[in-house]
């Protein structure tokens, strides 16, 4: 069983040695290569999930066996073996989802580059889950940022090169301070590796004369992951980069990047600066705000919205805003909601781009509200699949995002400072969200007869229509059964502590 314990190393290695093997195969061969891979890594990471679950503690691999400073780790968990299972699991759906319009949007030539991409984004994603050292952890960031850039470009249309383009300057932007606050902090502490740096940073709390320069060093690594992950009022990067690049890159940056950075995030919370430590700066309050400002812009911009993959864009900033308000909130319920959010985010919304490409499909290309009357007849699956993304990011149940609200109106009243502002803007939000898209569920399903579009049979989208089935069983299995997740966040937070 000890064997084990090499997987999260196995998975990171594996996806980052396909990506040079992509490189020099023709485009049908990367794309084999690119799902043997997730789905690999997905094996690897159900395994570690398993194995930690059966131990009851988290376990650290020394690569090479050198310990620290002269060796790297890395470090897996419940939390983090869950959370690597689950990127896996969103990306291969997501690839499937798209696989169709990559032969359509993409030049030939140009896809292989599309898989080496996307292997890259998923070595930096486990990366980011696994590592146990923060300059790795930036490294891997920047791995990140240029993925993310070259999947926004990969179109070759002139709005993905605006698009990436201020991508790239918003990231470059947040790594610089991701960086400057890594300087500080090891220049603070003498340490990279997270379990000494939060041994380091107990000391300086004990000593008045180092407050303000680790306020300031936190101040900056919250920000650079915030700009990172598209926090409101940081988002100017993200409509542009989720509505015009490809669709399987769209389901990719929305459902799991943003998730990447947060979830690091998350990690320095605990496992850097000490839960307490970050629950006594005034930096908790300002996420919270943000957060709440997020819920209620990223909403009604999307109440605005005419162009129905700019409308789910900036859906985003909302649903990244109620992650945010639940680190904010401060408590351990909280912090749970927040990343059950995370979870349950992430399937929808990867569901909802996937769906919103058969409904534009089916209405001539055309991604214009008007032009979307009776889509959803049209091509049946992809409407199922948008209604019920939808009704989970609302808050119905039976679907995710219902237990989610729940988790951060229970942890909102476990707060009672905050309890007030939260309550009022998730409701507020809840009511926002449900009139954007219950406007695009009435138009998809208002029946026009004067249709000059053609319906799409189910036989021609079989892979898409299997994607969208197994997005839709996750989103219920979420909804439905919630608890064993729920505890395993619980579980993997007190292994982080």
């Amino acid at each position: 069983m000890d064997f084990i314990r090499n997987f999260p190393f196995f998975s990171i290695i594996l996806s980052l040695f396909s990506g040079s093997v992509c490189s020099v195969l023709p485009s049908k061969a990367a794309r084999w290569v690119n799902t043997f891979v997730i789905v690999t890594c997905a094996v690897l990471s159900g395994a570690t999930l398993f194995y930690v679950l059966q131990t009851g503690e988290s376990f650290v691999y020394m690569m090479g066996h050198f310990p620290a400073p002269w060796g790297n780790e890395i470090r897996a968990g419940v939390l983090e073996a869950l959370m690597a299972l689950f990127f896996c699991l969103i990306m291969l759906l997501s690839m499937l989802g798209g696989r169709k319009k990559v032969d359509e949007e993409i030049l030939e030539s140009k896809q292989n580059l599309f898989y080496i991409l996307v292997n890259l984004m998923l070595t930096s994603l486990l990366a980011l889950v696994y590592t146990n050292d923060l300059f790795t952890a930036y490294v891997f960031v920047e791995i990140n940022t240029i993925s993310a850039c070259g999947l926004i470009m990969i179109r070759r249309i002139g709005r993905t090169f605006e698009a990436a383009v201020r991508y790239m300057i918003m990231s470059l932007v947040g790594s610089g301070m991701i960086l400057f606050g890594l300087c500080m902090l090891y220049d603070l502490t003498g340490h990279l590796l997270m379990s000494n740096i939060q041994e380091s940073v107990a000391k300086v709390m004990e000593v008045d004369a180092y407050h303000v320069p680790l306020l300031v060093t936190i101040t900056l690594l919250v920000i650079g992951l915030a700009i990172k992950s598209a926090l409101f009022p940081f988002h100017a990067w993200l409509p542009d980069a989720y509505g015009y690049s490809t669709i399987s890159s769209a389901a990719i940056l929305s459902s799991l990047v943003s998730k990447g950075y947060i979830f690091l995030l998350i990690k320095i919370i605990y496992r850097v600066i000490g839960y307490d430590v970050f629950r006594s700066t005034h930096i908790i309050d300002i996420l919270f705000i943000f957060g709440l400002a997020g819920m209620i812009f990223g909403s009604t911009s999307a109440i605005k919205e005419q162009d129905i993959r700019r409308m789910a864009a900036f859906s985003s900033v909302a649903q990244i805003g109620y992650i945010y308000m639940g680190i904010g909130l401060g408590t351990q319920e909280s912090m749970i909601a927040s990343v059950f959010h995370i979870f349950a985010h992430s399937c929808a919304k990867a569901l909802v781009f996937i769906g919103i490409i058969g409904l534009t499909d089916a209405s001539g290309f055309n991604r214009h509200f008007s032009e979307l009357t009776g889509a959803g007849f049209r091509n049946k699956v992809a409407g199922i699949g948008f209604i019920v993304a939808s009704l989970s990011m609302v808050g119905v149940p039976v679907f995710a995002g219902f237990v989610s609200k729940l988790l951060f109106a229970r942890a909102a009243v476990l707060n009672t400072g905050k309890l007030l502002p939260t309550m009022i803007v998730l409701a507020i939000s809840t009511i926002l969200n449900a009139i954007y898209f219950l406007k695009t569920g009435i138009r998809i399903y208002t029946p026009n007869n004067g249709s000059e579009y053609v319906s799409i049979p189910l036989k021609e989208e079989k892979t898409y229509g299997f994607a969208i089935i197994l997005f839709v069983v996750i989103n219920v299995c979420l909804g439905m059964n919630s608890q064993p997740i729920v505890d395993m966040i619980h579980d993997g937070l007190a292994m982080f502590a």
